[in-house]
């Protein structure tokens, strides 16, 4: 079987932009994306394209919406894949089995989101969406109080952490300032991150503005290609594994601190690809909330369950740490359109990867870990991503 590589990509800014809609963002990375990959439109055999919306426009079957934003592209097959914040990966996912299936051999992959259109209290009932509605549609503050609730009952597991979630995210923006793409170029520090204030009040507590993704605009492409097609070009990024595992959606029928899902998911692409994390130069994980980073260090194994705070402490996932953690500030700095961000997540690899990340490049980069997961640790999608050519 062939195997499916990136050969190209293109990102956005993230962040609250003058584009009006998806159609508009997807426009902004198509034709750098093919560029960048040196391939044409008439060789693109399928496109799949990642944008949850759930109430963000009242446009759907926003597959065709590529069609529109590049007329080249208006007869190459489409199809719109959503998987609440793993939509991007989702998307991607689908291409690769298309390519590795035979299908076709030069794949698009476009994830999108336009979310500051829409009012606050609109964007919070949204994303509320990626939660089981039957039984947590009354939950005070949104997603943002899901995740809240998942910190509560961490805390009274193991301890209050709340100075460890600070230093996450105060670590996040101060990666972030490196990124060109980021919606939050700015070093906030952990006093300012770990004090409730008025410009930093509490969101879902014990969460606070400094411990919750931003709401952005933005959009990430792939071009993924067949291993043979993928040699006639200038790069190819591999898939050592990737691996997409679920977990039981209502959060009352498992252990909402334990996340079994990631943690199956990163077991098994780690065993997949024959490595350990010890192997990897970094890992973009899910950092949706301040958090999910913590326990995802736990899932992913860096730390026994409880004991992530080690790790934040002791400068592991630091830029110039023993496992550098989202070195592009992560969903906390970067922001969080919820198609784009998975596609996103992949882009920034590669770049690293390729020796292309500027500002962000994590020295000898050589093997990527990447993290992206839907609701809350339900779809969780693991990537072991290497340079090819």
């Amino acid at each position: 079987m062939t195997k499916a590589q990136i050969v190209g990509w293109a990102h956005s800014q993230f962040g609250k932009t003058d584009y009006p809609d998806t159609e508009a963002l997807m426009a902004s990375v198509v034709a750098p994306a093919l560029a960048h990959a040196g391939v044409e439109a008439s060789q693109v055999d399928g496109i799949f394209v990642g944008v949850m919306n759930g109430g963000f426009s009242k446009q759907e079957f926003q597959g065709a919406l590529v069609g529109m934003a590049v007329p080249e592209l208006a007869q190459a097959p489409s199809v719109r894949l959503e998987n609440a914040c793993a939509t991007g990966s989702a998307a991607i996912y689908t291409a690769m089995d298309f390519i590795e299936s035979g299908r076709g051999r030069i794949a698009l992959v476009v994830g999108a989101e336009k979310m500051t259109a829409v009012p606050t209290a609109e964007v919070s009932d949204i994303l509320l969406g990626g939660s089981y509605r039957k039984e947590e549609a009354d939950v005070e503050g949104g997603f943002a109080g899901v995740f809240g609730r998942i910190a509560q009952h961490y805390f009274q597991r193991y301890g209050d952490r709340s100075e460890e979630l600070a230093m996450i995210a105060a670590k996040n923006h101060a990666n972030g300032v490196a990124n060109p793409f980021a919606h939050m170029r700015k070093d906030f520090g952990f006093d300012f991150c770990n004090t409730v204030s008025e410009k930093n009040p509490l969101v879902a507590a014990p969460l606070r503005r400094t411990d919750c993704s931003l709401v952005s605009d933005g959009a990430a492409a792939l071009v993924l290609a067949d291993a043979e097609t993928a040699a006639t070009l200038e790069r190819a990024i591999g898939f050592r594994a990737r691996k997409h595992v679920n977990d039981v959606f209502a959060l009352s029928r498992r252990d909402m601190i334990d996340f079994e899902g990631p943690r199956r998911a990163w077991q098994a692409a780690l065993q997949e690809a024959g490595v350990t994390l010890d192997d990897l130069s970094f890992v973009e994980t899910h950092d949706c909330f301040t958090v999910a980073e913590l326990i995802e260090y736990e899932a992913m194994g860096l730390a026994a369950p409880g004991e992530g705070y080690k790790i934040v402490r002791d400068g592991t996932t630091a830029k110039g740490g023993r496992l550098p953690v989202n070195p592009s500030g992560g969903l906390k700095s970067k922001g969080h359109p919820i198609g784009a961000t998975g596609v996103s997540m992949h882009v920034i690899a590669a770049m690293q990867l390729m020796g292309e990340a500027g500002d962000m490049q994590v020295p000898d980069a050589r093997l990527a870990g990447i993290f992206n997961m839907g609701g809350a640790a339900v779809a969780n999608y693991v990537s072991i991503m290497e340079r090819v050519k």
